[in-house]
């Protein structure tokens, strides 16, 4: 028989709540499990779980295969380490100094994380007062040029300017215009 180590959800509508079973490969998403090996929640802040690590080691051993959702958790948890440590050949005394050392690492990377995810944070409201405050220094600027342009006494510099300005514009119209007619004759 081939056996899934896979998450079966429970939980209501918009509150997904998961176990971690081992399931014949065959069954449906939430049919009977085999084993129930722990539990996921992905609403919680710190997306909480509960895996019995033992019993894991063991259905892997037995031959199941993680599901791509399940080996995500496999991987956070360490079990995934541990459970390439194993297939190694490793005995237990190497196995707990190399799952040590991955805690250690796992408790640096998730700091560094945090510290990423604040300076981010820190950048982003940075950013957000910095855009506040731009618009009301460029706008009285804005306004200083638009008063020169209307100040002038209109030579001809200007007005040529403002032509050509306009003249695209004027073409871009009239290409939306056919196009439209060419649509409008087309559904008739």
């Amino acid at each position: 028989m081939a056996t899934k180590i896979r998450l079966k959800r429970i939980g209501r509508r918009n509150r997904p709540f998961y176990r971690m079973v081992v399931m014949d490969s065959r069954k449906r998403r939430d049919g009977a499990a085999i084993e129930q090996l722990g539990w996921y929640n992905p609403i919680d802040t710190d997306h909480s779980y509960d895996l019995d690590q033992d019993r894991i080691l063991h259905w892997l051993g037995e031959g199941a295969e993680p599901t791509d959702a399940a080996k995500k958790l496999l991987r956070g948890a360490g079990i995934s380490h541990r459970w390439h440590l194993m297939k190694q050949g490793l005995n237990e005394s190497d196995i707990e100094k190399e799952m040590k050392k991955w805690e250690l690492n796992r408790e640096d990377v998730l700091k560094s994380r945090t510290e990423r995810a604040e300076k981010q944070a820190e950048e982003k409201a940075k950013a957000t007062v910095e855009d506040k405050e731009a618009p009301s220094d460029e706008a009285p600027s804005e306004s200083k040029e638009d008063n020169v342009e209307a100040g002038s006494d209109g030579g001809q510099e200007e007005s040529s300017v403002n032509d050509t300005a306009e003249a695209p514009v004027d073409e871009g119209d009239s290409e939306e215009s056919t196009e439209d007619e060419a649509s409008s004759t087309e559904e008739e």
